[in-house]
């Protein structure tokens, strides 16, 4: 007998009132007591006969518990079976179609392992300078002047700012400033030869106090309070003095400065946004800690950071920088121009001069200004590869469900005999799961084997030293966690499609029909397919403004042009190893000047303020002007074109009041048409304080005009400078015969030798120099060949076995109509047909994207290559191609396949 609802209501209700719960099995005991309950009935005993007997035999409320116990065990027994079932089919699903398995695998292995490498990548970056345990309280100081032509956001601020700043801004804790000069010759008071170091910087005392760099011996509180003190970093002290202590040493900087070593400290680590070896103490009587007390609030040459105190808001602090700007800058400026100047007049004639604060944790990802220690990242191209990660990835998945939905129609058979014989739809639901997981969890462990090859190549590209975590268990965690998510979303929607089949309907062989129209399949694939094309398209414009950088009349001649580095090392003999190489017979000219038309640590750099004689030095008639000292070969030398008038010679001995200007100089300067002869002004001489002093003005008579030459990145437009005689050995700059390299580079070491033994001689070549200034982006255009290759073939494997599943779908239709005399071609045109216009719908979506994306990017440079349709057509046809191509081989190899094969079986 067959128990009721109501008896089974009663008999749940009675075991709740009897406390007996069990979570999780509640339904497996109240069959089991049912079950029993009716076996009782069918011995002839009524319902609460039959009841009150299983309640005795299992010992009324402990008995109970027990059959919940042996239930459980018999719950985790089944799923422990279920559990293996399920891996046992997966594995054999896999092995049974290896091709697909393996093109699943080392798709998805290889969209994870650049995801991988790429996540490094973005962790490292946004790692910077968090090393310092007071890094939220930092912030640098920045100022933004346009004036007199130019328009210049820096890092620099003026000497006196840290004091004053300190002094009325009660919550300012502790200020330090740097002046870097670029390099210097380094040796100790025992070496014989100087040794070049770039990493080298003047600091205030307080420099150990505000960033959290670790000394190793040393007192970092007076470590850099007395004059000639410095700091040195345990590499440099490992270097100059190896195996005995640092201390109390002596450095000889640019064979002048004798330095003693008053504190050795931990490297600066690598996620640092600077990176110094030698920090020299700014106190004393060198130059540039004489510079550093200066009041002068016009020259901006030091990088100021300031440490808040705790809860300080720095909004509120930098909304009094205008107060502090009126209170300081605004007096010194109105001594030079006049008593009616004010700050408010001086932003009316469209002016500005603005400063604020940037947090130091924002410096390495969102600051490109002038004066940057190093060339810093872009939050911009985190944002990016972030993106390109997610869209790799994103491929590799979509592979994985384009495959698992086009092979429903093998599997559907399976599906429905299964259901026939009773499996539920959430197990079979959990079956499909347990295989993309499988699937993920074998292409994670091919990863990181993968990011291990990866790695390397990677970290050449992006100069980085990046590697996996392999000793941190939060690394494995983590893989396996993910493992398991992408396991999830990638295998959700064809194990729901899967199990959704109708048992009749695939039983009678009606499935294949529904799939064939494969919408979402498509779309998916369209999607792999505008990523791909985007970054193509990414990929040829990076490359294309690099090639228009590296081409473009830049006003100056590149090629054939070597400079020696640290021409002062040859004092007091700079002219004489001048006129020494100039007579070598294929060396055609030699100048010397530290001024050179490409940006670097050793290309000097200097703007002053000039006006039109005849006008007054007021803000309307201010000209900013670059003021480039140099011998009367250098215009020459540089290949640089005069215009108009003429350049420096020695058979005019009053050119050593002339000067020779850029376009945009007698643009700025307004002198017409004519500016031959004409005359501007300077200021020239200084008060007590160290400001300029108005009553002293020299003239300068313009002598020649030459074309606007590019001395700064192409990112910024060109700004007026001047050409002044004058001594300034920073580098010998020589033009050769092409050729004669190595001859010339022996033949101008062995003089430099001769005149200075001691002292390291070091080149580079001009177009090299050019080129480093443009590293990242040609750093940026190799990633992007690589992760645009990387997104193609991860797709044309998805491509490869989709179309090899429709070949497999459609064998007997392609045997029927090569029956019916279809030639091979008809056939492939027939297989290629449905992607190929899948390709097509890709292009026209991915085209507009780039063409944005193109256009946003290349905003960020004045000077600007011009991409065409032609670079999008480029991109989709070779798109089209290589997928066609990866289509064209299953589609010909099937359309070759012998109809007889086919159709034998119909």
């Amino acid at each position: 007998m067959k128990l009721t609802n109501d008896h089974i209501n009663y008999i749940i209700k009675d075991l709740n009132n009897r406390g007996i719960v069990a979570e999780g099995i509640q339904e497996e005991l109240i069959d089991h007591v049912c079950s029993a309950v009716e076996n009782e009935i069918s011995n002839g005993k009524n319902f609460v006969e039959a009841y009150q007997e299983i309640l005795k035999s299992f010992g009324h409320t402990s008995g109970l518990r027990e059959a919940q116990k042996q239930t459980l065990l018999f719950e985790n027994q089944k799923t422990k079976i279920m559990l293996k079932n399920y891996l046992t089919i997966a594995w054999r699903n896999l092995r049974k179609q290896g091709i697909y398995s393996f093109i699943n695998i080392v798709g998805l292995a290889t969209g994870v392992a650049a995801c991988m490498v790429i996540v490094l990548f973005i962790i490292d970056e946004l790692s910077y300078d968090k090393f310092n345990t007071k890094a939220n309280r930092i912030y640098r100081v920045n100022n933004e002047i346009k004036f007199g032509g130019n328009h210049m956001t820096m890092a620099y601020s003026p000497a006196p700012f840290a004091h004053s700043l300190q002094q009325d801004y009660p919550e300012i804790e502790a200020t330090v400033r740097f002046r870097t000069l670029g390099s210097y010759l380094v040796k100790t008071s025992a070496g014989k030869e100087s040794i070049k170091e770039r990493k080298v910087t003047w600091t205030d005392s307080t420099f150990f106090k505000i960033f959290s760099v670790k000394v190793l011996e040393g007192n970092p509180n007076t470590a850099l309070k007395a004059p000639a003190s410095i700091a040195i970093s345990k590499s440099m002290a490992e270097k100059y003095f190896p195996a005995k202590s640092a201390l109390g040493e002596t450095l000889i900087l640019d064979n002048k400065y004798n330095g003693k070593v008053t504190a050795v400290f931990e490297d600066i680590p690598a996620t640092s946004h600077f990176h110094f070896d030698i920090l020299i103490a700014m106190v004393g009587d060198w130059p540039v800690a004489k510079e550093a007390q200066s009041t002068v609030y016009l020259s901006n040459n030091f990088q100021t950071y300031l440490l808040l105190k705790e809860g300080v808001d720095p909004k509120g602090l930098e909304a009094k920088l205008p107060g502090f700007l009126k209170k300081y800058v605004g007096p010194q400026v109105a001594q030079i121009l006049g008593g009616e100047f004010t700050m408010e007049k001086f932003k009316a004639s469209g002016n500005k001069y603005e400063t604020t604060l940037t947090p130091l944790l924002d410096i390495h990802l969102h600051s490109d200004l002038q004066g940057e220690f190093e060339p810093n990242g872009s939050i911009t191209y985190v944002y990016l590869f972030s993106t390109i990660a997610i869209f790799i990835l994103a491929i590799a998945c979509i592979n994985f469900m384009n495959l698992s939905t086009a092979r429903s129609s093998n599997r559907a058979k399976e599906v429905g005999v299964r259901k026939v014989m009773g499996s539920l739809r959430s197990h079979l639901v959990r079956q499909f799961l347990m295989e993309s997981t499988l699937v993920t969890i074998f292409s994670f462990l091919l990863a990181i084997g993968l990011c291990f090859l990866f790695l390397p190549v990677f970290n050449n590209l992006s100069l980085k030293q990046l590697q996996l975590p392999v000793e941190s268990p939060n690394f494995y965690l983590i893989l396996f966690i993910s493992s398991l998510l992408i396991g999830l979303m990638a295998g959700l929607y064809p194990s729901f499609f899967l199990s959704a089949f109708k048992p009749v309907d695939v039983l009678k062989g009606q499935v294949s029909r529904g799939m064939k129209s494969g919408t979402i399949r498509s779309t998916l694939v369209v999607f792999q397919f505008v990523i791909s094309i985007a970054l193509i398209v990414g990929a040829i414009t990076v490359n294309r403004q690099l090639n228009y950088i590296q081409n473009k009349k830049l006003g100056f001649a590149k090629d054939q042009v070597i400079v020696v580095h640290d021409g002062y090392a040859l004092r007091p003999n700079v002219q004489s190893f001048k006129n020494e190489i100039s007579k070598i017979s294929s060396i055609e000219s030699v100048t010397v000047s530290g001024f050179l038309p490409v940006e670097g640590a050793d290309s000097w750099r200097n703007d002053n303020t000039f006006w039109k004689q005849g006008n007054q030095p007021t803000t309307e008639n201010l000209v900013s002007l670059q003021n480039w000292t140099a011998d009367f070969d250098y215009i020459k030398t540089l290949g640089m074109k005069i215009k108009l008038g003429r350049d420096f010679s020695i058979q005019f001995p009053s050119d050593s009041s002339a000067v020779v200007l850029n376009e945009k100089g007698i643009q700025q300067f307004e002198l017409g048409n004519d500016p031959i002869g004409k005359k501007i002004s300077t200021f020239d001489g200084q008060l007590p304080d160290g400001s300029p002093d108005p009553s002293k003005v020299k003239y300068w008579t313009v002598i020649g005009v030459v074309e606007d030459f590019h001395f700064s990145s192409m990112k910024e437009g060109i700004h007026p400078l001047g050409v002044f005689p004058g001594k300034s050995d920073g580098s010998v700059i020589l033009r050769f015969n092409a050729g004669s390299t190595e001859q010339v580079i022996e033949s101008i070491e062995k003089i430099w030798k001769q005149l200075a033994p001691s002292q390291p001689f070091q080149y580079s070549f001009l177009d090299e120099d050019f080129g480093r200034m443009y590293a990242a982006e040609q750093r940026l255009s190799k990633i992007f060949f690589v992760f645009a290759g990387l997104a193609i073939i991860i797709a044309c494997l998805g491509l490869f076995a989709l179309t090899a599943f429709t070949a497999e779908q459609r064998t007997k239709e392609i045997g029927i109509r090569k029956v019916l005399g279809a030639s091979v071609s008809s056939i492939v045109v027939l297989l290629s047909k449905e992607f190929g216009k899948l390709l097509i719908i890709a292009f026209v979506i991915a085209a507009p994207l780039a063409w944005f994306g193109v256009d946003w990017w290349l905003k960020s440079y004045t000077y600007k290559t011009e991409i065409g349709v032609m670079v999008y057509l480029f991109a989709g046809v070779i798109t089209f191609v290589i997928a066609w191509l990866t289509m064209g081989y299953q589609s010909i190899r099937a359309a070759s396949s012998d109809p007889v094969k086919s159709l034998r079986s119909e």
